[in-house]
């Protein structure tokens, strides 16, 4: 069988052109759809919710953290795409005994569309993620004629409120978006206080929709304690998805850097 390498370095065997596939991840599990491979997904996990007809009929194999091992046994897969950070080890590993297992590995932007062009070889659409790959590119390249640059922080989570540091894929696509993350010198997703917000000199605060889902009582919570930090909602599946979502990513970070701009009046060179 041909020999494939992995974002950890981890050399695979893959058929040419697997028929039984499993994805362990929700942004790869899309990829997969954009990629015409509807017949050969068999398993995806309960996480994966688009497209919403894969969710609707797929076999469901558990979260991402927490995988249905004998499950994802029973549908013999011989391709499972998996990843670094979104995966427990130990699974992986598990599976990998009995299966090839391809495991991304995504911090950024090339990360993101080098194992775009993997996954399209590995399943045979050579072409399809070559393809798509270029398109991403492009309209992260047309983003990057206007760059103003906003003082943000990027919240995940509440109750601890927890951000983002300057070695996650967020924080990569916070750069690409005009703004620069003020947790930045920070690494993975640390805790933060309103305190450390507000001294940081932040201009914008960014309440993802995932994994918390942020409402608009959030913003009204925290404005209170925040006098003069702008604070919106944004699509957390366009700053964290690194599959074929990233196609949106470049229009809605233009709309965003624009619409935040005015908020803070604009006061900035372009």
């Amino acid at each position: 069988m041909p020999l494939h390498t992995d974002q950890l370095g981890r050399t695979i065997d893959i058929q040419s052109q697997p028929r039984t596939i499993v994805s362990l991840v929700p942004s790869q599990t899309e990829l997969l759809h954009d990629l015409g491979l509807d017949n050969e997904v068999a398993g995806i996990t309960k996480f994966c919710i688009h497209p919403a007809h894969w969710f609707r009929n797929k076999t469901r194999i558990g979260g991402t953290k927490d995988l249905r091992i004998e499950k994802i046994k029973a549908l013999h897969p011989d391709l499972i795409i998996a990843n670094k950070e979104e995966n427990v080890r130990e699974q992986v590993e598990l599976l990998a005994r009995d299966f090839p297992v391809w495991v991304s590995d995504v911090n950024n932007l090339d990360d993101a569309l080098q194992m775009i062009g993997s996954v399209g070889e590995i399943t045979g659409r050579s072409e399809q993620g070559r393809q798509l790959a270029s398109r991403i590119r492009q309209g992260f390249q047309e983003l990057g004629a206007l760059m103003p640059v906003l003082r943000a922080a990027y919240l995940i989570w509440r109750e601890p409120y927890m951000t983002v540091g300057g070695d996650t894929f967020i924080d990569n696509m916070l750069r690409a978006a005009g703004f620069s993350n003020i947790f930045g010198n920070r690494q993975r997703y640390p805790e933060v206080d309103v305190a450390a917000i507000r001294d940081s000199g932040c201009e914008l605060l960014l309440l993802s929709s995932e994994p918390y889902p942020f409402r608009q009582k959030n913003i009204d919570e925290l404005q209170d304690q925040l006098p003069g930090v702008q604070i919106i909602l944004v699509d957390g599946e366009l700053f964290s998805w690194y599959g074929s979502r990233l196609l949106r990513s470049p229009g809605y970070f233009g709309l965003l850097r624009t619409g935040a701009l005015s908020l803070t009046n604009g006061a900035r060179p372009r």
